[in-house]
């Protein structure tokens, strides 16, 4: 039997797109390099901007500038961005084993949602390179300006546009961000490990499971519903 056999149109996946879909780091620091460089520093190599990966840009942004003793936030977003979408966006593959993933939740009659902080003309350009936009109900995402980036005010949108009641929800990341998000929200926060978060941040955040590797998310999406149906958050 499928794993995702049971579940139906009322039931919605809320996916995360950097680090739980595509593997977006090495396009998004090295387009943050670039801004950095056209601000007339130099790169420092030593300094791990993994984290980066996750959270809204403009605060991301100034406190990358504070390494170099820079306050010009606005402007480096603004060659940020002009680096990412020429250059940047490209350099996203999709995790192995995601695409099946997002078949697999689609076939079972559930709906399928993005959650990013990425501005939403931004992610579907990357799922429309990929092949994946036609799976999904819906794309939800910050403004173009990166205003609306904040998950849990995203996520609450996305409920209840959709009239989706929250013992049939699920938001599956790799970030700290999708966990209190979801938790905001009174739905179930999915941990996924191959993302920037890791376990610790994580299992800190609230995560109600945490998953491995692509090839197990089916089933814990399966599980975590189930028991959301039987165990509704508290409102």
């Amino acid at each position: 039997m499928n794993v995702l056999s049971s579940l139906n149109h009322r039931d919605a996946v809320l996916l995360d797109l950097d680090g739980t879909i595509i593997d977006s780091r090495a396009g998004i620091i090295s387009s943050l390099h670039d801004a950095i460089r056209d601000l007339g520093h130099e790169p420092d190599p030593a300094e791990d901007l993994t984290w980066v990966v996750g959270p809204p840009l403009h605060d991301l942004v100034a406190r990358v500038l504070t390494h170099y003793g820079d306050d010009r936030a606005e402007e480096a977003v603004r060659r940020y961005r002009y680096h990412y979408e020429r250059r940047g966006m490209h350099r996203s593959p999709v995790f192995p084993g995601m695409r099946e993933v997002i078949e697999a939740v689609t076939a079972s009659g559930a709906r399928l949602f993005l959650a990013t902080s990425k501005p939403v003309h931004l992610a579907r350009a990357i799922l429309e390179l990929r092949e994946l936009t036609p799976y999904f109900t819906a794309l939800y995402g910050a403004r173009p300006d990166d205003t609306g980036a904040e998950k849990p005010e995203l996520i609450a949108q996305l409920l209840e546009e959709h009239d989706i009641a929250r013992n049939r929800a699920i938001m599956v990341g790799d970030r700290r961000f999708d966990i209190s998000g979801a938790h905001a929200n009174h739905i179930r926060g999915l941990g996924v490990l191959w993302g920037y978060g890791g376990e610790e941040e994580l299992t800190e955040a609230g995560a109600d499971a945490l998953v491995t590797d692509p090839g197990e998310l089916m089933a814990a999406i399966r599980g975590q519903l189930a028991a959301a149906h039987i165990h509704p958050a508290a409102k």
